[in-house]
């Protein structure tokens, strides 16, 4: 895709955010899923050596489709759009890294770490959600930031709280605090940067992205504070999280391990709201945690094994909020 100046809008983004959750979402069908050399550099959830080429792709698929049945079944709009044959784009079911939608018509798309990864960005799909009545009257393209090896993987790197106008990023290889700080500007966000880190064999590393640490809903808020290890920082954080007025849900490092953060509220057609997270998330969820969530909304629990351990990512990541 060609690059387009940054140039802020008539009115800045934050101030025409009015809704936190959507009805909509834009997912991708796989065709090659698999094992991703590149992004295992450092995803420390994926795991390698789990089946052939040919049934990790078939489970995937499977799981793919279990998910979008079901969402379906609860009354969200899925937009799916199959991935390409070629060029080979094994975590193209993660379409929330390179692009983002906002109400106003406003998309933003974003710079890859992973090169294999850079060709997931298509125009054909905002051709089809253009014909498929998705408005989409402005594209801001921050990807020429890739040539300076500078990275910013969406709704990835950055939770936003798009109500009140906080936007949160846990810094890694994958998400510039530049380039993170720049975005706030131009769309007026009030940024909250900070490091999160999980254990890695003995070792403190960062984690990949914000998402599997952090999830913001329109009335609460799941945080592993375990994460922020320095203590400035994760008080910072939750002041914030606080100040917004959000219900506070803790989660151990553990359960984050278990992609307990990754998971992402909705709303379906009738304006009820829907929290979807995976399976593997749920089971790790103790009974006051769940019950917490159920008081705000329906859980909607998503079956991806697969998905999780070979792409190192649940079920935020596989959605497109569009608005």
């Amino acid at each position: 895709m060609n690059s387009i100046n940054l140039i802020p809008q008539k009115y800045p983004l934050g101030d025409i955010e009015t809704r936190q959750t959507t009805h909509t979402v834009l997912m991708i069908e796989p065709v090659a899923f698999g094992f991703n050399d590149q992004t295992a550099i450092n995803n420390y959830f994926q795991q390698k050596g789990l089946g052939s080429t040919v049934d990790i792709q078939l489970h995937a698929l499977a799981e793919f489709q279990g998910m979008v049945g079901l969402l379906r079944s609860k009354g969200v709009n899925v937009l799916v759009v199959r991935d390409t044959d070629e060029p080979r784009t094994p975590d193209s079911i993660f379409p929330n890294n390179w692009i983002s939608f906002h109400e106003g018509g406003q998309v933003v798309l974003y710079p890859m770490f992973a090169e294999n990864r850079r060709a997931e960005r298509r125009n054909d799909i905002l051709e089809y959600l253009s014909n498929q009545g998705v408005a989409i009257n402005n594209v801001d393209d921050f990807t020429f930031w890739e040539d300076q090896n500078l990275f910013l993987e969406g709704t990835g790197s950055m939770i936003l709280d798009r109500i009140h106008k906080i936007a949160y990023a846990a810094l890694s290889e994958r998400t510039d605090k530049s380039l993170f700080l720049q975005f706030c500007k131009v769309f007026g966000f009030e940024p909250v940067c900070f490091s999160a880190y999980q254990s890695v064999h003995g070792k403190r590393l960062p984690v990949y992205h914000t998402n599997v640490m952090l999830s913001i809903a329109a009335q609460y808020a799941v945080i592993c504070p375990e994460s922020i290890d320095d203590p400035v920082e994760r008080k910072a954080v939750m002041d914030s999280l606080e100040k917004s007025g959000k219900e506070i849900v803790l989660i151990s490092e553990q359960q984050m391990n278990s992609f307990a953060c990754n998971m992402l509220q909705l709303e379906n057609t009738e304006g009820n709201q829907l929290m979807i997270l995976s399976r593997t998330a749920y089971d790790s969820l103790n009974p006051d945690q769940i019950e917490r969530l159920k008081t705000y909304n329906e859980l909607v629990v998503v079956s991806i094994p697969t998905i999780e351990r070979v792409g190192g990512g649940s079920v935020r990541c596989m959605m497109a909020e569009v608005f």
